[in-house]
């Protein structure tokens, strides 16, 4: 009963802010610079997040955030309502990210990265989580940006295959398989790794 009533708040959340978007882009397609840069605020943390799961390189991160909230701002009114707000944002991101990956030289691996100790003393819960999301974000390093960004928007972003496909231009099925493929490899790789931290 509880899950049933948190489950419908979370969806009336989810269409209000859903709404609150919509509104948003209807003053940006009118040129309304507050709205722009209140959509801006809502969807920094987000994209922020994807896109440095995705492409890995926080010098391009914020470039490719701004292209993608330009073409936001400069074609608001392409947006034909096909898919929810957020999937057509994602879309614009994950292309973007893809052109910036080929337009820019290959990130140079500082080797000696993982023998430095860390300053930061903390509790050793906090070791742990750091330690196993350092695991977790080697393994996902070795997935190509397409496996990334399906295991990025699933877990981190909640969002389904279909609307995947939509942001990453490419059938459900094709989606699926990249997941499949993905899992498989992150568990060959933390297979047996997590066992002392877990």
């Amino acid at each position: 009963m509880d899950s049933d009533i948190r489950l419908i708040a979370k969806e009336r959340t989810r269409g209000s802010a859903a709404e609150i978007e919509m509104a948003l882009l209807a003053r940006i397609i009118q040129a309304d610079r507050g709205a722009f840069e209140d959509l801006y605020r809502l969807y920094h943390p987000r994209l922020t997040r994807f896109l440095l799961n995705l492409i890995r390189r926080p010098t391009l991160v914020e470039e490719v955030l701004n292209d993608t909230m330009m073409v936001v701002w400069d074609r608001a009114d392409s947006f034909n309502g096909a898919s929810k707000l957020s999937t057509w944002i994602f879309a614009i991101a994950y292309r973007k990210a893809m052109k910036g990956l080929k337009r820019q030289d290959e990130a140079i691996e500082d080797k000696d990265s993982e023998n430095r100790v860390s300053e930061d003393a903390g509790p050793e819960e906090e070791s742990s989580r750091h330690r196993i999301n350092a695991l977790l974000m080697r393994a996902m390093d070795e997935l190509s940006p397409a496996h990334r960004a399906v295991v990025d928007l699933t877990y981190f972003h909640e969002l389904g295959y279909r609307e995947i496909a939509k942001i990453l231009e490419c059938p459900v099925d094709t989606v699926k398989t990249r997941m499949f493929h993905a899992r498989r490899h992150l568990r060959r790789r933390l297979a047996g790794q997590l066992a002392d931290w877990i």
